[in-house]
C-alpha cells in the first residue's frame, strides 16, 4: 500500500520540500495532488536525511503547504517505448502532443538510460551522408559519433538541422532502417512550427520522432527533453536494429535551464554561474551515442549549441569540445556574405573521419581531396591577411590564384541551396574541379599519380568560366 504524505514543509520556485520521508530514492517520481483534485508530477532531486526535495514539472503555482498530498511511485521517470514513436510529436517530457492519442507501449524504460560497459563499445566506422558538401567531404559524420554544431545567435543552425534531417541517409547496401530523433529545447512557437511543417512537407516525418519543449514550458521539462529523446533512440537502435541520428537543439537552452535549477537548489555556482557538475551532466547525454558489440543498430548525435557572444571559449562549447569527437563551426561573416550553410572550414573537424572514409566507405580519393582542400583554403586565409596589408595588386601570381580559389570554394563548395542534396561523388568531383583552378605545383598534398587522373584545368575553366 502506497503511503501518502499530507502537507509540504517549504515551496521555493519549482521546488518543494517534505520532512519525515522514508524509503525513497534519488530521481524517484512522485504524484502531487492539489486541494482541487488536480495532479502534478514531481521528481526527487535531493535527499537530506529524512527531508526530500522534489522538483515539480508543471510548476508550484497553486500548491498549498497544508492540503497538498504527495505519493511516491517507487521508480524513476520512465518513457513508453514502441515502434509507434516514429512519426509522432511529443512534448519535452515524452507525452504525445500531436492529437493522435497515447503511445501503445511495448515496454517502459528509465529516461536516464542504462550504464554502458565501455569495453562493449565498437569503434565507429561507416559514414552518414548528409548531402552537404562541407560536412560530407571535410568533417564527415561517422555512424556512432557525436559531432556538435557550434553556432551563434541568429545564424542558420535551425535551417541546417532541418536540411540534415531531410537529407541524411546511410549507404544503401547496409540494408538497415535509418531514422532521426529530433529534440528541440526552449524554442519559440514559430521555430517549433517551422520544424514541424518542414518535416511534414518534405515527407520525412514518418521516419522522425520529434520532442518539442517550447520556451514557455517549464525549465524542468527542458532538462528531461534530451534524456527522453536519447531513451527513444537507444530503444530503436539497440532493440529494433535501426541506425538512429539524434539532433539536439539547443544545448545552450538546456544548460541555462540547468543553471537556473541549480541556483534554485542553492548550489555553489561554477564558471559563469553554471553548476560545477555541468561537464559530467553534458557527458551523461553525449556518451549515450555509440556502437555496441553485438548490436546491429547505432546512435549518432549532432548536438547544436549557440555560443553566447560567439565565444568558443564559453563553458558550454568548451566542455562540449572536450567530450565530443570534433565540431562543425558556423561563421557569422560567411552568413553575412549570403553563404549557406556558413560552415567555417578551418576550425571544424571530425576526429573519427579518417577511419570512416576512403575505399569501401566513401571513395578512394576522399582523404586526398579533403587534405588538399584544407591546405589550400588555409593558404587562402594567409593571402587575404597579406592583401589587407599591402593590397591585392601587390600580391604574387600564386597568392592571387589562392584568393580566386577562396572565392570559388566559398561560392560553389561551401555554399549550396537549402534543397540541394549532393551525393559524395558530386561533392568530391566538385572539390577536384576547384583544386584544378590552382597551379599543379601548388597541390603538394596529393600524389602525382592521382593528380594525373584528377587534375583537370580545362574542366575547371569551362565550369567556372565567368569567374576565372
Amino acid at each position: 500500500m502506497a503511503v501518502q504524505y499530507l502537507g509540504l514543509k517549504e515551496i521555493n520556485g519549482p521546488l518543494i520540500a517534505l520532512d519525515n520521508v522514508t524509503g525513497i530514492a534519488y530521481d524517484e517520481v512522485a504524484q502531487i495532488k492539489l486541494s482541487d483534485g488536480t495532479e502534478r508530477t514531481g521528481r526527487v532531486v535531493q535527499i537530506d536525511g529524512s527531508r526530500a526535495i522534489l522538483q515539480v514539472f508543471e510548476g508550484t503555482k497553486g500548491l498549498s503547504l497544508k492540503n497538498t498530498r504527495t505519493r511516491f511511485s517507487g521508480k524513476p521517470m520512465e518513457m513508453p517505448l514502441s515502434e509507434e514513436l516514429l512519426g509522432r510529436v511529443m512534448s519535452g517530457a515524452g507525452r504525445p502532443i500531436d492529437g493522435l492519442g497515447d503511445i501503445y507501449a511495448e515496454k517502459y524504460e528509465d529516461i536516464n538510460g542504462k550504464p554502458l560497459n565501455p569495453v562493449s563499445r565498437s569503434y565507429p566506422r561507416n559514414y552518414i551522408n548528409t548531402g552537404i558538401s562541407s560536412i560530407d567531404c571535410l568533417t564527415t559524420l561517422i555512424r556512432g559519433q557525436k559531432l556538435p554544431i557550434f553556432s551563434g545567435s541568429g545564424l542558420s543552425h535551425n535551417k541546417l538541422a532541418v536540411q540534415i534531417v531531410r537529407q541524411a541517409k546511410i549507404a544503401d547496401e547496409s540494408g538497415q532502417d535509418f531514422a532521426v530523433v529530433f529534440a528541440a529545447m526552449g524554442v519559440k512557437n514559430d521555430v517549433a512550427d517551422f520544424f514541424r511543417r518542414s518535416f511534414e512537407e518534405s515527407g520525412v516525418l514518418q521516419k522522425v520522432v520529434m520532442f518539442l519543449n517550447l520556451s514557455n514550458d517549464p525549465i524542468i521539462e527542458r532538462i528531461l527533453t534530451p534524456r527522453c529523446a536519447l531513451t527513444a533512440a537507444e530503444y530503436l537502435a539497440f532493440e529494433k536494429n535501426m541506425h538512429i541520428l539524434v539532433i539536439l537543439t539547443d544545448i545552450t537552452s538546456y544548460a541555462e535551464a540547468l543553471r537556473e535549477f541549480s541556483s534554485s537548489k542553492g548550489e555553489i555556482p561554477g564558471r559563469k554561474g553554471y553548476p560545477g557538475y555541468l561537464y559530467s551532466d553534458l557527458a551523461s547525454l553525449y556518451e549515450r551515442a555509440g556502437v555496441v558489440e553485438g548490436a546491429e543498430g547505432s546512435v549518432t548525435q549532432i548536438p547544436i549549441l549557440t555560443m553566447p557572444n560567439d565565444d568558443i571559449t564559453h563553458p558550454i562549447p568548451d566542455l562540449t569540445g572536450y567530450i565530443t569527437e570534433g565540431q562543425i563551426v558556423l561563421d557569422r561573416s560567411l552568413d553575412q556574405n549570403g553563404i549557406y550553410p556558413p560552415v567555417s572550414v578551418l576550425p571544424s573537424l571530425s576526429r573519427l573521419m579518417k577511419d570512416g572514409i576512403g575505399e569501401g566507405y566513401t571513395r578512394a580519393d576522399h582523404s586526398d581531396c579533403a587534405n588538399q582542400l584544407f591546405a589550400a583554403y588555409a593558404k587562402v586565409q594567409d593571402a587575404r591577411s597579406l592583401a589587407s596589408v599591402i593590397g591585392e595588386d601587390e600580391l604574387s601570381p600564386l597568392d592571387k590564384a589562392y584568393l580566386r580559389f577562396g572565392r570559388l570554394f566559398e561560392r560553389h563548395f561551401v555554399n549550396q541551396r537549402f534543397d540541394e542534396n549532393r551525393s559524395i561523388e558530386e561533392t568530391l568531383d566538385l572539390g577536384w574541379l576547384l583544386l584544378s583552378t590552382l597551379p599543379r605545383s601548388a597541390l603538394d598534398r596529393v600524389d602525382d599519380k592521382l593528380l594525373d587522373v584528377k587534375y583537370d584545368p580545362e574542366g575547371a575553366e569551362s565550369r567556372f568560366a565567368e569567374e576565372l
